[in-house]
């Protein structure tokens, strides 16, 4: 055949480690149609700065493939909710093969076509909370110290390559197509389409002639080519050679491959043919043609509503036949026969929020001789990224006193209603489904299926009565079961709704939960443990009332101002910002995190603008800028409101406010320093009992909280965050400068060999003018 190559990319994304599936990182992509192979190249590399991470450690990469809808992952081996489903997929774990970059693939033949998803992520890290992780935790009311070192970053790009057949030979059903094989020939590959309401297919090879009589393989598969493991007969050893899929897939292409055995010399000569029987009408098979009324076009069927024919119209030839395809007998298979499928009206609520509603229900009706078969229809890629629930009640009252159990078999593509009335299983060869199960004694069964298969699920409900020898059908026993299903984003806990280039949703657990619905309470914060740690973050904030107490007492009313602001903020905050059931939220969260971080920032502000005590000293040199300092403090709250709009966990809103103002004060007592000829402040005691403590506190807290923090320690950690950050401020500010009209005009005096000036108490050092002279400064 012929074969074309597409090609599929994405843009590299940063990986993270893996905390909850919010985490990951999850690429779609859309394999076509007749898909022989497909190839994903998966290219991981390092950055660090904007260059090669070459001194970056290795991790594990773990991408996992999924058809359909995204993985369902669990790496860190947590318990999932109850009657929940969890599908499987494939995962694959990326090492290392060069210092800054590795590649990675992955084959698959005969892939099935539609959806495909990858998600990959970095192992769970130490717990210590990295610059870069520290946005989506609720762990701190100041700005968080991003950027202070380069840090490795992990970069995954998935490629895909898909080689394709195109002009695939289409069987239709109860035709005849010739077929020869010529020796270099080692298969032929066809494929034909089954609607809706189709209970059985059958392929047949006929007339097989060749050197050592039929040495061909017949082998059959839904949705994709068929591999080496998919059903496969021997017409060597089976005559006629017949190859039957019973309960096929609906709406779905049917592969058909014949194949040569290997080392047949010689051309192979056959007929290939395909019955399909409608299970709506047992007494017919799928009739070779109908009355033309439009030309026949296969894809149409997906559209159809019963699917109860094929077409209108007799194909043309494909390009293999040797001859017009001829109508061949069928086999009437009179025991074979469906239900009527009952719709479902589908409400969509929201976004994963949709309720399928039951016409005339949701109380429905069992009755003891045919199950009830409902439809359950899940858009393309819009309903793959929620959660599919369904819950079962029985009406105990309608079963009259009989033992009876009503089954129900939630299937996807095609409903299981086997001729068998005892049986209980919902899988068959080539067919698995789901089982819930209610009668007296439990009442109420519930089913989850996270990240769902879009199109069709199918649910069969059937009443069978216990006897002594298992089951078997009621007599007379309708019996009335409550069916609610719907679509829902989460199951349980915080839901985000996640978009890359595919809308999907998950859990983000809290108070210690995990799991994917935040039902493992393993490592769970007891009730204990929550109120303590909510008391700790918030009562540490208390702290700050001796800082307020001095402010007032040395008339810094500005700055006590802020400071009450921040104590205010921050305690309650922290008691709504708690992950458990201790919470308590006086406003928005949004409102209380940016007035707390706000405070945070203009405590620091204040402080250092207070030290620099640029008043006198703005004084002497303009007589119109008396008040400087609230010039400062103005000009300083609307940068960093603006800059905590703009990324409120960002380096520069607390380093560059600081080194600022740091600045402006190194500039003014640099300026007092050359014109006095000292050091200032001049006094020892200043710098021993005062500046040096307060700095040493303050860096012990910068220190805690950018190294030592973590997940675990995080709640006794910060509240000594608090406690030592408002301590540094009562060692940091300076005491109250009183004006010159308490001290009168001082007398010039002669010392240290210039004249010193001083009509201000500010020039002394800061210290009580009762222990201060001009002598003392100039003997020190």
């Amino acid at each position: 055949g012929l074969f074309v190559t597409d090609y599929f990319t994405h843009t590299p994304r940063k990986l993270s480690p893996f905390r909850s599936f919010a985490s990951i990182e999850l690429f779609h992509f859309h394999i076509p149609e007749d898909t022989v192979i497909a190839v994903w190249n998966l290219i991981t590399f390092k950055e660090q700065g904007g260059t090669f991470g070459d001194q970056c450690p290795d991790r594990s990469i773990t991408v996992y493939f999924r058809s359909g809808a995204p993985s369902v992952i669990n790496p860190l081996h947590t318990h999932f909710p109850r009657d929940t489903a969890v599908p499987g997929s494939f995962a694959l774990t990326l090492t290392w093969t060069l210092p800054n970059c590795t590649t990675g693939v992955f084959n698959v033949t005969s892939p099935l076509s539609g959806d495909w998803f990858l998600a990959t992520h970095l192992p769970k890290d130490e717990g210590k909370i990295s610059l870069s992780a520290l946005c989506p935790l609720p762990c701190a009311d100041s700005p968080l110290l991003q950027g202070l070192y380069e840090e490795c970053q992990y970069l995954f790009q998935p490629q895909l390559i898909v080689q394709r057949l195109v002009n695939i030979a289409v069987l239709y059903p109860g035709h005849v197509t010739e077929q020869s094989m010529a020796p270099h020939n080692r298969s032929c590959l066809y494929k034909v389409f089954v609607p809706s309401y189709t209970s059985r297919v059958l392929v047949e090879v006929l007339r097989c002639r060749g050197a050592e009589g039929c040495p061909l393989w017949l082998r059959v598969r839904a949705k994709a080519p068929p591999l080496h493991n998919s059903t496969a007969l021997d017409c060597r050893e089976h005559t006629p050679c017949q190859l039957a899929q019973d309960l096929p897939f609906w709406q779905h292409w049917y592969y058909v491959l014949v194949e040569k055995h290997p080392g047949v010399p010689g051309t192979v000569s056959f007929q290939v043919t395909v019955q399909l029987t409608d299970c709506s009408r047992p007494s017919l098979a799928r009739p070779p043609f109908l009355p033309s009324s439009a030309s026949m076009n296969m894809p149409h069927s997906f559209g159809s509503a019963g699917g109860l024919a094929l077409g209108d119209s007799p194909p043309p030839t494909s390009p293999n036949d040797t001859k017009h395809p001829v109508p061949i007998p069928v086999t009437l298979h009179t025991e074979e026969r469906c239900w009527p499928v009952r719709p479902t009206l589908r409400n969509e609520l929201d976004t994963f929020s949709v309720h399928f509603y039951i016409f005339f229900g949701p109380n429905v009706s069992v009755p003891p001789d045919r199950p009830a078969v409902f439809v359950i229809n899940l858009l393309p890629v819009l309903d793959s990224g929620g959660v599919l629930n369904l819950e079962l009640r029985l009406n105990v009252s309608s079963l009259c006193g009989e033992n009876v159990t009503v089954f129900g078999c939630l299937n996807h593509g095609v409903p299981l209603t086997s001729g068998d009335n005892t049986s209980v299983t919902c899988e068959t060869e080539s067919l698995a489904g789901f089982l819930l199960s209610v009668n007296a004694t439990a009442s109420l069964s519930r089913l989850r299926i996270p990240y769902p298969q879009t199109g069709s699920w199918y649910l069969s409900l059937r009443s069978l009565c216990a006897t002594e020898h298992g089951f078997e059908p009621c007599t007379n026993v309708t019996t009335e079961v409550y069916l609610h299903s719907y679509l829902s984003p989460c199951i349980y806990g915080q839901c985000k709704l996640l978009r890359t280039n595919y809308l999907y949703t998950a859990c983000k657990c809290k108070a210690g939960w995990n799991g994917w619905g935040c039902t493992d309470n393993a490592k769970a914060f007891s009730y204990g443990f929550q109120l303590l740690s909510t008391l700790l973050l918030c009562l540490s904030n208390v702290m700050f009332v001796p800082p307020v107490a001095i402010a007032v007492r040395s008339h810094y009313l500005l700055e006590a101002a802020v400071y009450i602001f921040t104590m205010f903020f921050s305690t309650f905050y922290h008691a709504c910002d708690q992950p458990g059931i201790v919470v308590f939220c006086i406003m928005e969260y949004d409102v209380l995190q940016f007035c707390d971080f706000l405070g945070s920032l203009m405590s620091v502000w204040v402080t250092v603008i207070a030290m620099a005590r640029l008043q006198p000293i703005v004084k002497q040199a303009s007589v119109g800028w008396e008040h400087a300092g609230q010039v400062l403090y103005l000009l300083g709250a609307m940068p960093l409101s603006m800059a905590l709009q703009m990324d409120c966990h960002g380096l520069w809103n607390l380093l560059g406010p600081s080194l600022f103002a740091l600045g402006i004060m190194a500039v003014a007592w640099t300026a007092r320093t050359i014109r006095r000829h000292h050091c200032y402040p001049p006094t020892w005691k200043r710098w021993a009992f005062y500046l040096c403590p307060g700095a040493l506190i303050a860096a012990a807290a910068m220190l805690l909280y950018a190294f030592v923090e973590t997940e675990e320690n995080y709640f006794y950690i910060h509240s000594i965050w608090h406690l030592l950050i408002a301590g540094s401020v009562g060692f940091l500010l300076p005491p109250r400068a009183k004006p010159s009209w308490h001290l009168g005009p001082l007398p010039r005096r002669k010392g240290c060999g210039y004249q010193l000036c001083v009509n201000e108490q500010e020039q002394l050092g800061l210290v009580d003018p009762a222990v201060a002279s001009i002598n003392s400064i100039c003997t020190s």
